[in-house]
């Protein structure tokens, strides 16, 4: 394993022989590990948003269930997920453990996602999602501290921005699929199908498993379980996380810019079904800005570091809430603020995983992608929370201006985001 940067001097040589070990690894970053794991995160992913996408339809109407119930369904999901990365982070850290998590939770959430298919009652739906986002939030630090693993410090950006951009493109794939498929085997069926892109995910992570079970240089010893929060903060993640929790509370779910784009459409003489039909495929535009964003994301990010990534997906973000806030009725304006914060995303998501990883030493970086997990999970569940709020009681235009003030707050602060060393003491 890679010796953590070492200051002051007391681990010289040796940080100096996994710098040039760094700067080689680097020149050939993309291995059939980071490829994994990109491929782990676009077919376990293609497996929840093709339920996803068929999800309100299964319950209201094989299920006879009402909106509140699916409220209260993905909103229990949103905040296990949450939870779930922040008990996830101590397992990551033990390289022992991870390899393990990341496959289990995988496996995991292909099951849980697939069984919903079989579910003949609206509690066993909310017992077999919640089982699956517990899973998919276990796997994340678990993910991640893999993939940092794998590559040098140097190709961190890029590493990440594979994954992301798998991610994202699963976006794509699932609604697509799932719109094809449903027509010819029907909603029940279609469900249980996702099982077959969720295995595939769990065989992909066991390929990065393996390449980086040989990358570890020295074996070590498992390491007990521990937030490390105090660590954290000696390394300057409360930093890192200040601009990150802004960004977080102005990123309202896309669930909304489609309920935009469809009134906005159809208060402009559409017909209805049909605005509903654009509004989906400017959706699928908005993945495959973020997809395509994703990389190039990751290659500035190790060019000219995260921060300045970051802060440029504040500024698109900006301007397209300011496009959604104006309420354009032409699908080309719709268009560009959904492709707008799409890019934002992708940049994003990308600088934020950069950011920590160059942030946190290893012994305590699995940690930091559980805390950052959390907070992305609660912080998009309050943004849409408040956003929708003052949608119904105000306007469109309050609320999507409520949301582009946090993003420019977060621009504002982006200079935090830069990393700093960690300690040169050791972590006990």
């Amino acid at each position: 394993m890679r010796a953590d940067r070492d200051p002051g001097g007391g681990g010289h040589h040796a940080h100096q022989h996994g710098e040039s070990a760094a700067e080689e690894a680097g020149d050939r970053w993309l291995t059939p590990g980071v490829l994994g794991v990109g491929a782990a995160s676009l077919f376990s992913d293609s497996s929840p948003e093709l339920v996803t996408s068929l999800f309100p339809t299964f319950l209201t109407t094989t299920l006879q269930a009402g909106p509140a119930a699916l409220g209260a369904i993905d909103g229990t999901a949103d905040a296990l997920t949450g939870l779930a990365k922040l008990a996830g982070g101590p397992l990551a850290a033990d390289p022992e453990r991870r390899a393990r998590f990341a496959a289990g939770g995988y496996l995991g959430t292909a099951v849980a996602t697939a069984a919903i298919g079989l579910a003949t009652a609206v509690w066993q739906v909310a017992v077999l999602r919640s089982l699956a986002w517990i899973s998919r939030g276990v796997r994340s630090p678990a993910r991640d501290m893999l993939l940092t693993s794998l590559t040098a410090e140097t190709a961190y950006g890029r590493a990440f921005g594979v994954e992301r951009a798998g991610d994202n493109a699963d976006a794509i794939i699932g609604p697509l699929a799932a719109s094809a498929l449903v027509a010819v085997l029907g909603v029940r069926e279609t469900i249980l199908l996702s099982l077959i892109p969720g295995m595939l995910a769990a065989a992909a992570i066991l390929v990065a498993a393996r390449e980086a079970r040989t990358a570890v240089a020295h074996p070590v010893g498992r390491r007990t379980l521990h937030l490390h929060l105090r660590e954290l903060r000696a390394a300057g993640f409360a930093r890192t996380l200040t601009p990150v929790g802004m960004f977080e509370l102005g990123n309202v779910a896309t669930t909304l810019l489609i309920l935009r784009a469809t009134d906005l459409l159809h208060t402009a003489g559409t017909d209805l079904t049909a605005a509903t039909s654009v509004a989906i495929l400017l959706y699928v535009a908005h993945n495959a800005a973020a997809t395509a964003c994703s990389l190039v994301a990751g290659r500035l990010s190790d060019r000219i570091g995260p921060r300045w990534v970051f802060a440029g997906s504040g500024v698109v973000y900006v301007a397209g809430y300011l496009i959604f806030a104006a309420g354009p009725h032409s699908w080309v304006w719709l268009l560009a603020g959904f492709v707008l914060a799409g890019i934002g995303i992708g940049a994003a998501e990308t600088a934020e995983s950069t950011a920590v990883a160059r942030t946190l030493p290893e012994r305590v970086r699995g940690n930091g992608f559980g805390v950052l997990g959390l907070v992305q999970s609660f912080g998009d569940m309050g943004s849409t929370v408040v956003a929708g709020i003052l949608w119904s009681a105000l306007s469109p235009l309050v609320a999507f201006g409520y949301a582009a003030a946090w993003m420019l707050a977060c621009v504002l602060c982006s200079p935090l985001l830069r990393p700093t060393s960690p300690p040169s003491t050791p972590i006990p």
